[in-house]
């Protein structure tokens, strides 16, 4: 956005939703945060099995729990950092000093970053774990669906949360706008780069090079005799 900081314009403006709902990092929030609750609510409702001969459920995934607990920890906690930041972007255009709205785009690449990496790891887990799993544990082939569509999903969200790492760093680049910013948020009497004017020497008699204000020595008296001064020869 032209004329703000860091995307965003001058605080104390009026709240816009419209604004808000059209930028490209809010609806990646968004879609991330529907991708979190597949993939979680695929897990908590379809991933876990019961067979008849045994008491205990287990899990889908090649009867490893650590892969459902995985995926459901990762999810739900995915569905709270993007309601957090879909927050933070509700109140950023209210934060008044630049150094805090840059703190908070530093926060967005880096918690957007991890988040993929997450999710990157995640997919790898539980497509795995699903290739390996054993046909007889699932005769009749309960939750397939649910569990493809978790693995899918883990996948997807890869991408949306590494866009929203590349939107942040974009937003980071911009920066703050100096024409906005420089009056109110900046200390002039910290600013070391504002030159300083020039020192000029008052000139001394009248200026006969036509150099304008340039400093001339007066003549040394010592240095000439004055006219009709004559030696007397001692």
């Amino acid at each position: 956005m032209e004329g703000g900081a860091y995307g965003a314009g001058k605080a104390g403006g009026a709240f816009d939703p419209q604004t808000l709902v059209r930028q490209p990092h809010t609806i990646l929030r968004v879609v991330s945060w529907v991708f979190s609750i597949v993939v979680f609510g695929s897990i908590v409702n379809e991933g876990y099995l019961n067979n008849p001969s045994e008491e205990e459920e287990y899990c889908i995934y090649n009867r490893n729990p650590n892969a459902c607990n995985y995926g459901v920890t990762v999810g739900v906690l995915a569905f709270l950092t993007c309601l957090l930041y879909l927050a933070l972007d509700v109140y950023f255009p209210q934060i008044s000093s630049v150094k805090d709205r840059k703190k908070a785009v530093l926060s967005d690449i880096g918690v957007s970053a991890f988040w993929a990496f997450l999710w990157f790891v995640g997919f790898c887990f539980l497509a795995n774990q699903w290739q390996v799993s054993k046909p007889k544990d699932n005769p009749l082939n309960e939750g397939t669906d649910a569990a493809r569509a978790a693995i899918a999903f883990s996948f997807f969200s890869i991408f949306t949360w590494a866009g929203q790492a590349v939107l942040a760093f974009q937003r980071y680049q911009i920066g703050a706008d100096s024409a906005l910013f420089s009056q109110d948020y900046m200390d002039p009497s910290q600013d070391s780069s504002m030159p300083y004017a020039p020192y000029v020497e008052p000139s001394v008699g009248p200026d006969t090079t036509g150099m304008g204000g340039t400093y001339q020595h007066p003549a040394n008296s010592f240095d000439t005799e004055p006219q009709g001064y004559q030696s007397q020869g001692y």
